[in-house]
């Protein structure tokens, strides 16, 4: 993964910006901040199955998820029984692997952040979610579309050059009346389209109305696809950071 997902948003220049392009650009982030804060919470605990559809076979992955703000993660594996137990933590810029079957806990370098998550279609930043959209990217205002007889607004999100993200580009449409993602385009570095990533099957979830299926698909091999649903989800279930420490990593269930 040598291509590694504030407030301050700025692209000054006083000769090339003008006035109404700024506020443009500030109504952008305003729109991902939205998203962004209705998608996740303060906390989360998620309970999510995992498919990953290939032409010739199938494979499902069970697992548990607790979040707490951008800074702290934890991914529990509890199925299939080969893989149960098996663990990911992120604690602010740092992430470990804890693997039961060889009693081993392996820290992931930034340089893995690319790398298939579990065999899927899924990257490892998307399930920890090291880069933050909002932080980490500048927001630009595109043209309003049409996606599923939704009217949508079409965000561009370019990496700030001192963000150490996965993304050369993210386009994101999100639904202008729910500010619900609907799709994402993930971009390399060379604007070449890598991923497309669907939300569907939107269901009220600790009062709030959000997607609760998420298909990542491949540009390149559109016959294959991941899908990770929902089965149970809290949002703003109270969480200690101490919970995410290596040694709870191994234990929790």
């Amino acid at each position: 993964m040598s291509k590694n997902i504030s407030l301050l948003f700025c692209l000054f220049s006083c000769i090339t910006i003008s006035f109404p392009q700024l506020i443009k650009a500030q109504t952008a982030y305003e729109i991902i901040q939205k998203t962004d804060e209705k998608m996740r919470g303060d906390s989360d605990y998620s309970e999510m199955k995992m498919t990953i559809e290939r032409p010739n076979w199938k494979r499902e992955v069970v697992m548990k998820a607790w979040a707490l703000g951008m800074d702290y993660s934890l991914i529990l594996i509890t199925s299939p029984a080969r893989d149960k137990g098996s663990a990911f933590l992120k604690r602010e810029k740092e992430i470990w692997n804890w693997q039961p079957s060889i009693d081993r806990v392996i820290k992931l370098p930034p340089s893995m952040m690319m790398q298939s998550w579990m065999g899927s279609d899924f990257t490892n930043d998307d399930l920890v979610k090291e880069s933050s959209i909002l932080n980490d990217y500048t927001h630009v205002l595109m043209e309003d579309s049409t996606i599923s007889d939704k009217t949508v607004y079409k965000v561009r999100l370019l990496p700030k050059e001192d963000a150490a993200v996965v993304w050369g580009r993210i386009d994101a449409y999100i639904d202008k009346e729910t500010f619900n993602q609907v799709m994402l385009r993930y971009y390399d570095e060379d604007d070449y389209l890598i991923n497309i990533m669907l939300l569907s099957e939107e269901r009220e979830v600790s009062g709030r109305y959000l997607p609760t299926k998420m298909e990542m698909i491949p540009a390149e091999n559109p016959d294959q696809k991941t899908i990770i649903e929902y089965t149970y989800r809290e949002i703003d279930k109270p969480i200690k950071p101490s919970f995410f420490s290596l040694q709870n990593m191994k234990r929790v269930k």
